[in-house]
């Protein structure tokens, strides 16, 4: 758009661009490319060329005018595409482990992830949105032996989770294990003190009520944030189904493995990682896979389950996570593309109160949630 108006609506220096590499005088050149052209037909009104080899553009009001008899006619289709029909997408965000409500960061994942799938389904793909938890693991030990210490009043060690949000479910499962055992709360406080370290089943019992409880906060977070999936993703599926060490031993056959100090390691190395990785812990460290071989593992079922185009967003923490994830993707040779998924990483977020940052920590209970900062500002805004 020209600084000075009178020199009309749109101008362009290709012409003096051209000149050096064409050894013509930028003038001609705008000539020759104004006799080449149909402005009319783009809805131009006047052409010239000015100066030392400027061609402006003024635009016919009546054509400009006439895209909006164009936006009212195609009504919400307008601005959309079918470039993307027949195709499918498998969109992964937000993807937090059920230990607490969802923060602001979480937030802002959820508000990338909805946009990309939004502008996908603009242009014709079939979006499939999902949200992968972990139920199991250190951290959902955490809080399972959080939620006991709580309903039986225990001290927290720092390690535990410390949040207003602990005490709520300890109280809801007591009530839960008061009605089934057949008593109050004090006999089923009595029954977590006298039968916790014998019965692994209570433990079990403690975790499950624990991720589901929590799992129903977090849809009401993003129901109050507008956002929906399609599908929740178990992390435990990844090892009951046996898709854990179906990868282990597929990367062992495919000839990228090694032994060294009693560990499997991946030679990651080989596509691309500056190191290579433990895939399997050693004997003394408890024989378990390391956390990015369910990362493979699951990014195998999006292959298989037909996404040929997988976008994960995460946050900038997982910077790491992609050479990882794509290299035992590639170890395993099933014909995986180089740079799947694709991988959008975000800043952190940031809240300021007072002047002060609040770290955002969900073992310590110090962050702002997703539906608290919808209540104070309104969805759109947040």
């Amino acid at each position: 758009r020209p600084r000075d108006t009178s020199h009309g609506d749109w101008a362009t220096n290709a012409a003096m661009a051209l000149a050096k590499a064409l050894k013509r005088k930028p003038a001609d050149i705008a000539r020759d490319l104004l006799a080449e052209m149909n402005p009319a037909a783009a809805g131009v009104a006047e052409s010239s060329v000015a100066g030392p080899g400027f061609i402006n553009f003024r635009l016919d009001a009546g054509h400009l005018a006439s895209t909006v008899a164009q936006i009212l006619a195609a009504g919400t289709a307008y601005g959309r595409s079918e470039s993307g029909v027949g195709r499918v997408a498998n969109v992964e965000f937000v993807s937090a482990n059920p230990t607490g409500p969802l923060h602001v960061g979480h937030g802002r994942q959820a508000a990338l992830g909805d946009a990309i799938s939004a502008l996908l389904e603009s242009a014709g793909w079939k979006v499939t949105r999902e949200f992968y938890y972990n139920d199991g693991g250190g951290q959902i030990e955490r809080l399972r032996d959080s939620v006991y210490r709580r309903a039986v009043g225990l001290e927290l060690a720092d390690d535990h989770y410390h949040g207003d949000y602990v005490s709520d479910v300890s109280s809801a499962y007591l009530t839960d294990l008061a009605s089934r055992r057949n008593t109050d709360e004090d006999g089923a406080r009595e029954i977590l003190r006298t039968e916790w370290d014998a019965n692994s089943d209570l433990k079990d019992d403690v975790r499950r009520f624990s991720v589901a409880c929590l799992r129903q906060e977090q849809d009401a977070d993003l129901k109050a944030f507008g956002v929906r999936f399609d599908v929740y993703y178990l992390e435990s599926s990844l090892y009951s189904e046996g898709r854990v060490e179906e990868t282990i031993s597929g990367l062992v056959k495919a000839g990228h493995t090694f032994e060294e100090g009693g560990a499997l390691w991946l030679r990651t190395t080989d596509f691309g990682d500056d190191k290579d990785r433990v895939m399997r812990r050693s004997a003394e460290k408890g024989g378990e896979p390391t956390y990015f071989v369910p990362d493979v593992a699951y990014h195998v079922t999006k292959w298989k389950r037909g996404f040929a185009r997988a976008i994960d967003v995460q946050g900038s923490d997982h910077h790491s996570t992609v050479t990882r994830v794509r290299a035992g993707l590639q170890a395993l040779e099933m014909g995986i593309p180089a740079d799947y998924p694709e991988y959008v990483l975000h800043q952190m977020v940031t809240v300021m109160r007072g002047g002060e940052e609040i770290k955002i920590s969900k073992r310590a209970g110090s962050y702002v949630t997703v539906r608290e900062l919808v209540d104070e500002v309104g969805r759109d805004a947040v």
